[in-house]
Order: structure tokens, then C-alpha cells, then sequence
């Protein structure tokens, strides 16, 4: 990327916050980005995983899910749900395995790419890279543990609960606690997250809508009772 470019200050931001690339200096930051191309695509735009066998892809805005679907049945699970500062695909990054995902753009999309090669190459020759990359991979290998954990020992209604809760931002407007990247997803897609359907997930949500623990309206979910949200998470069952 050129350093005229009307996403290059952008782009240092971004680096400069995100886990991948904290505490690199700025000239080491310039020289990531001269290796980084910016790619713009519209809302759902689908990404062949074949993209993924060869570059790595940082996500400058936006959201990106990453699914896999029963061939069987035709029921899709969200492995992850990624955004600002994310990079896809870790595993075709780390092992040259090829992995057959489904990568759907959530929002409008802006990224940044690059061959798997010069990723790999600032792996190798950057050790605060590499730290921070081991650090990284720790957090998401850590969130699918928690997920799998999950979907064995919680009910759907508890599973929903924590997903909500695991989405919550600290801060309270008014008299809500807002929620962070679901906020404004659909029923199918909380669904997919938790491996569940769209026709209980809808009544999970109601049942919690019911008990004044949450509002969801018009696609804006928002935590009411913090304390009873909680205890349905503490719930095994």
C-alpha cells in the first residue's frame, strides 16, 4: 500500500490497535504495510475459501463470518464471527492445510491482504510478531474451547445467554448494557452460532424479553437485568 493511499492512515490505526501488531515501532509498521493491498466488497459477498490457500487477510472494517454447512441437512454453524483486526484464515496460515469454509462478509468490507509467504516471513523474522501472533492464536484456539464446551454442557437458552453476555460492552448507556458485534444480527444467525435453529433461539429470545432481561428490536439487542442474565449462564444443565 502507498503511503498516498486514502486507507493508508487508516490502515496504521488499525495496526497499531490490533493484538497482531501491538508494540512494533513505526518504521516496522510502514514496512508491513508496503506488503498489504486494500480490498473493498460490498455486504454478503461470499469468499471462496481457495482465496485463503494463498493470501491472509486482515479486516481493516467490518464483519466476517466464517461457517462450515452439514452437506446432509444443510444446517450451517458459525465458527466465528470476526471483525475490526482479525485475520482469516489462521489455520491455511500456520499448517499450508486446506481448510473448506464458508467466509461471508456480515457488513460492507474493508481489508487488507497479503501472500501467506511474506506472512509467514514476518513470523519468522519479527519476534514481537510472532509473540503477539502466539498470543492471538492462544485467544481464539481459547474461545473455540469455551464454544465446544458449550455445546455440551448448556441448554440452548443458557448457550444464547452466554453468548449474549460474552458480547456485552462494560459501559452502560442509560439504563442498558449495549452489546458489541450481535447486536444487530438476525435470529438465524444467532442460531448458527450456537448450534441451534431459528424457531428456538426465537423462543429463547422471547422467554428472555418476557422476563425483562433483554430488549431486541428492529435488529438492536441490549442487556436490561445484568444479574439475571448472569444467572442464566451460571445454569447447568
Amino acid at each position: 500500500m502507498r503511503k498516498d493511499s486514502s486507507y493508508y492512515n487508516q490502515s496504521v490505526k488499525v495496526l497499531q490497535s490490533a493484538m497482531l501488531f501491538n508494540g512494533l515501532d513505526n518504521k516496522t509498521v510502514d514496512n508491513i504495510l508496503e506488503n498489504l493491498t486494500h480490498v473493498a466488497l460490498p455486504k454478503k459477498s461470499i469468499i471462496h475459501c481457495t482465496a485463503t490457500y494463498k493470501s491472509i487477510f486482515l479486516i481493516l472494517k467490518g464483519r466476517v463470518k466464517i461457517s462450515k454447512i452439514n452437506p446432509d441437512n444443510g444446517r450451517e454453524y458459525t465458527l466465528s464471527l470476526l471483525n475490526k483486526g482479525d485475520i482469516f484464515d489462521v489455520v491455511s496460515f500456520l499448517t499450508h492445510n486446506k481448510q473448506e469454509l464458508n467466509i461471508e462478509a456480515i457488513d460492507e468490507l474493508q481489508l487488507l491482504k497479503t501472500s501467506l509467504k511474506i506472512a509467514r516471513v514476518w513470523l519468522e523474522e519479527n519476534p514481537i510478531f510472532n509473540r503477539n501472533f502466539l498470543s492471538y492464536l492462544g485467544k481464539r484456539l481459547k474461545d473455540i474451547q469455551n464454544e465446544n464446551s458449550n455445546l455440551a454442557l448448556f441448554n440452548t437458552k443458557t448457550r444464547l445467554a452466554k453468548l449474549i453476555l460474552d458480547n456485552t460492552n462494560l459501559h452502560i448507556e442509560g439504563e442498558k448494557y449495549s452489546i458489541k458485534l450481535i447486536n444487530d444480527l438476525s435470529h438465524d444467525a444467532l442460531a448458527q452460532m450456537i448450534g441451534s435453529v431459528r424457531k428456538i433461539v426465537s423462543l429463547n429470545i422471547q422467554e428472555l424479553k418476557k422476563d425483562k432481561i433483554i430488549t431486541f428490536s428492529r435488529g438492536n439487542l441490549s442487556i436490561l437485568d445484568m444479574s439475571k442474565l448472569k444467572e442464566i449462564c451460571s445454569s447447568v444443565t
